[in-house]
């Protein structure tokens, strides 16, 4: 995967804190949605990732102003991973905002440490998430480098706009109502939040898609999507917990199994509409 040298980002999707954090208790107020250590989780995930992931790698002290002035075009993109970063959200904006007309700008914060959030305090340790209560995604850019160390994923561009994808696909939840499914059912394999944080997954394969005619992207091969398959696998709560507590307990998921994560998202790349991510019909 590769960004059109040409294409010009825009940074007003994206506020930098980098740099600001600061020491806070556990988070509170309304739920925060994730995934998984891929930021992919629901209130429980708040708790159970803070569990799983180590401390989050300090980020730089660049300002939202700096970003604009280094992250300009899709050169950059190609150059830095901040602007890689600012790049997929734009894609994935642009893809949403021409797909749904109901679809709302969100703005993706980086963060190191600690921020306050609509949803609450959060730090690092929580992982990327999406909070309803602002409408904001959330992410430490240091958590890629824990997805390869800790969570054993190859990691990779694709990867890591498959990570932005699916909280952008929580976004897209939430402005159609169905977040609420995941909050009065939030455990066990057939779960509404495990239902959620799936169809979060087949949301990003649908954008992965049409990735490509954003006029962002370029080039995006098997091996790209096969990264994206992999970081999705290494965040699956079967494998989690296996490697941290030795067992997996299905009753207790929130994210869904890495064989689970992994066909999801096929099935939005595969058909690119979606009407192929209705996760909460039949078993899953």
């Amino acid at each position: 995967m590769r960004f059109r040298k040409n294409a010009g980002l825009d940074t007003s999707q994206v506020e930098d804190r980098r740099g600001s954090g600061s020491s806070m208790g556990m988070p509170g107020g309304p739920i925060a949605v994730g995934g998984g250590g891929v930021g992919l989780l629901v209130v429980v995930a708040f708790v159970l990732i803070q569990a799983l992931s180590g401390g989050g790698a300090a980020g730089s002290t660049q300002t939202s102003s700096d970003l604009a002035q280094s992250c300009r075009t899709g050169a950059d993109a190609n150059a830095r991973e901040d602007c890689r970063i600012v790049g997929v959200v734009n894609s994935v904006q642009q893809y949403w905002s021409k797909t749904l007309p109901q679809y709302e700008i969100a703005k993706t914060v980086f963060f190191s440490g600690a921020t306050s959030t609509g949803c609450g305090q959060a730090s690092t340790d929580v992982g990327p998430f999406y909070c309803p209560a602002d409408k904001q995604v959330y992410i430490d850019l240091g958590f890629f480098d824990e997805l390869r160390s800790q969570f054993g994923a190859r990691g990779g561009p694709f990867a890591e706009a498959y990570v932005l994808a699916h909280e952008y696909g929580h976004h897209v939840q939430d402005l159609a109502g169905t977040l609420a499914r995941a909050q009065s059912d939030r455990q066990g394999p057939q779960s509404g939040s495990v239902r959620t944080e799936l169809q979060a997954d087949c949301l990003a394969g649908v954008w992965a898609n049409h990735a490509q005619q954003t006029g962002f992207i370029t080039g995006v091969t098997q091996a790209d999507i096969a990264d994206a398959l992999d970081a999705a696998a290494a965040v699956g709560d079967d494998r989690i917990q296996s490697e941290t507590q030795g067992q997996s307990n299905p009753e207790t998921w929130t994210h869904g199994s890495s064989k689970q994560r992994d066909p999801w998202f096929t099935a939005g790349f595969k058909s690119g509409k979606l009407a192929g991510c209705d996760t909460f019909k039949g078993s899953i």
